[in-house]
C-alpha cells in the first residue's frame, strides 16, 4: 500500500487492480503502463492511435496487415480490452501484442477500443462508449469515412465483437445493441468472441455492486435477466474458458443460458485446461495460448 494511503482513507480495494479513497480519489495498482503503436511493421502488422471523440477522449488502436489490398477487403474485429471495467487499455504492454498476433494470424482489419473507466466513469459508460467507437467504425462502410484503413480495407459484412473479461461482458452487450437497432443497414456483425467473460450468475458480485450499484439483476450484467437475449444480433458465439479461471462457471452458465434462450445462432465453447483467468495475456508464448489464438482467428476465417 503506498504510504499516503492508510486502511482507513479507503473507501473501496480491488486488488491488484485499484483502490478507491474517500473523497474519491482513484488509485490504479496495475493497468497503467503503455506502449506506442508502430508504423514499421511488428509480425506483419503496423498499427496507430485515433481519436473518436475529442469532448470524452473515446479513443481506438487500428491495426492493419501490410499485406492487405484495396481489391479485398478483410474481416472488421472490434476488440474490448478487460480488466474489470477499471483498469487497462488497449495501449498496454499485454493488449497492444496481443492484438498484434491475432490481426496477423486471422488477417483482419482491429479497432480496440479506448472506452472510459469505472469507477470514475460508472456503467453503463462503458458499454456507451465502445458503442460510440462502433458507429464511429461504421460510418466507415460507405468508404467516406475518416480513416483510409477502415474505407479502403475493412468489410463491413464481415464484423466481429470480440473481448476478454469485462471486455467480452461489453462484446456481449454490444451484440444486444447491435441486435435491435435499424442504424446498421449495411453492416453485418457475423459473431462474437468472448474470452474468459464476467458476467454474473446467482452469487453476489463485490466489484459490479460497487461500479453499478443500483441494479442487482442488470441484464447487463445478468445475461439471464434479459428478456430479449433471443434477439442477440449475430449468428455464431466463440466461447473461451479457463479451467482454473475463478470466472469458468460464468462462462459456462452463459453458455448454457444462450443455448435455452430461443436465439437460432451456433454457439461453441472451448476450455483451456488447467489454465487461469486470462492467462494467455500473460504467458502468450505458451502453447495453449497459440491454440487460443489458432481457434479465435478460425472462428472469424469461416465466416
Amino acid at each position: 500500500m503506498d504510504s499516503s494511503s492508510s486502511k482507513s482513507d479507503i473507501e473501496f480495494e480491488c486488488l491488484p487492480m485499484f483502490r478507491v479513497l474517500k473523497g474519491g480519489v482513484v488509485e490504479r495498482i496495475a493497468g497503467t503502463e503503455t506502449v506506442p503503436p508502430s508504423d514499421v511493421p511488428q509480425n506483419g502488422v503496423v498499427s496507430k492511435d485515433v481519436v473518436i471523440s475529442p469532448e470524452t477522449g473515446v479513443s481506438a488502436r487500428l491495426y492493419l496487415p501490410t499485406a492487405a489490398s484495396p481489391d479485398r477487403n478483410l474481416p472488421l474485429l472490434l476488440y474490448i480490452h478487460g480488466g474489470g471495467f477499471c483498469i487497462e487499455s488497449p495501449f498496454s504492454p499485454l493488449y497492444h501484442p496481443h492484438l498484434v498476433s491475432l490481426v496477423s494470424t486471422a488477417n483482419v482489419v482491429a479497432v480496440s477500443v479506448h472506452y472510459r473507466l469505472c469507477p470514475e466513469n460508472p456503467i453503463p459508460i462503458p458499454h456507451d462508449d465502445t458503442w460510440q467507437a462502433f458507429l464511429w467504425a461504421a460510418a466507415h462502410s460507405s468508404g467516406q469515412g475518416p480513416e483510409p484503413w477502415l474505407n479502403h480495407h475493412a468489410d463491413f459484412g464481415r464484423v466481429f465483437f470480440a473481448g476478454d473479461s469485462a471486455g467480452a461482458n461489453i462484446a456481449h452487450n454490444m451484440a444486444m445493441r447491435a441486435g435491435s437497432t435499424t442504424q446498421l443497414s449495411d453492416v453485418t456483425i457475423s459473431g462474437i468472441v468472448l474470452v474468459h467473460p464476467y458476467f454474473g450468475k446467482n452469487e453476489p458480485d463485490r466489484l459490479w455492486d460497487y461500479i453499478c450499484p443500483s441494479e442487482v439483476h442488470n441484464p447487463l450484467f445478468y445475461p439471464a435477466a434479459d428478456a430479449n437475449l433471443s434477439n442477440l444480433g449475430c449468428g455464431k458465439v466463440l466461447i473461451f474458458v479457463g479451467g482454473k479461471d475463478f470466472l469458468k462457471n460464468r462462462g459456462l452458465w452463459y453458455y448454457e443460458t444462450l443455448k435455452k434462450s430461443g436465439w437460432g445462432g451456433a454457439v461453441e465453447i472451448v476450455e483451456s485446461e488447467g489454465e487461469e483467468h486470462v492467462f494467455h495475456l500473460f504467458n502468450p508464448d505458451c502453447l495453449k495460448a497459440g491454440d487460443l489464438i489458432q481457434k479465435f482467428a478460425s472462428f472469424m476465417k469461416l465466416d
